[in-house]
């Protein structure tokens, strides 16, 4: 289904939950609007088209003001853009079919996004020979190189990454992972095992007592906690030592 109507009730399943899967495009509106009456049509048409790549949600404000004022909508129509839990892109007002085209296709993914999903070395190289740097596939072709034991060639797929935490935390382990003073060991093992509580604790633990080597270290953490996502209850606790052992 590509067009739903949401409530109050259903917003964070319909909207926020669904959102890690693929992108929500919000339609907040009334029955009186006239604008609102011109607009959706056309993103109903829009989300159609994208054969569920992109959901349409339509919140009607008059019976759902909480969710509009929670979201700060003072006129309609709005429309929000939502990926990962987030606001990534809106407008107010009934705009030209041409823009409203371009709000959709901003959120479709790219060809080097479809080759990244493919997983494999062969897609991901492919992927990032389309898009130079594609953090996705570049985070999981310097997993699979890292686990050849062919480090230089993961920092190198590494190192045109911008923007990433995950991708600079890794990194950040390449570097250090192996230096003895350090002992990583232990924190690298339970965080390749999915132990991802014990492995902050642990890494936490080295930021504290080696200052020398505290931003590699804090790489590394704040890689885990990206990964974890900002509303899991370990990373909310671990967010909270890591600033303590910092200042």
């Amino acid at each position: 289904m590509t067009v739903i109507e949401t409530t109050e009730a259903d917003f964070q399943r319909d909207v926020i939950d669904a959102s890690h899967q693929h992108p929500v495009v919000v339609d907040f509106w009334a029955p009186w609007c006239g604008p609102c009456r011109q607009l959706t049509p056309l993103l109903e048409k829009l989300a159609d088209a994208t054969d569920g790549s992109v959901v349409l949600a339509k919140v009607n404000t008059d019976e759902h003001p909480a969710v509009s004022q929670s979201y700060g909508v003072q006129g309609i129509p709005a429309v929000k853009a939502f990926v990962d839990g987030k606001i990534v892109d809106e407008f107010v007002g009934a705009q030209p079919p041409a823009q409203v085209q371009r709000f959709f296709a901003k959120l479709l993914p790219s060809e080097a996004d479809r080759l990244a999903a493919g997983g494999d070395e062969v897609s991901l190289r492919a992927a990032i020979e389309a898009e130079p740097g594609h953090p996705v596939a570049s985070l999981a072709l310097a997993r699979l190189l890292l686990a050849r034991g062919e480090d230089a060639a993961a920092l190198e797929v590494l190192g045109k990454v911008r923007g990433s935490f995950q991708a600079d935390g890794l990194a950040a382990r390449i570097r250090i992972g192996a230096d003895p003073e350090l002992d990583l060991g232990a924190a690298l093992d339970a965080l390749d095992d999915s132990r991802q509580e014990e492995a902050l604790a642990l890494l936490i633990d080295r930021v504290q007592r080696f200052p020398a080597q505290r931003d590699e270290l804090r790489a590394i953490v704040v890689g885990v906690l990206d990964e974890l996502g900002v509303e899991h209850p370990v990373a909310r606790d671990a967010r909270r030592r890591l600033a303590a052992a910092l200042y």
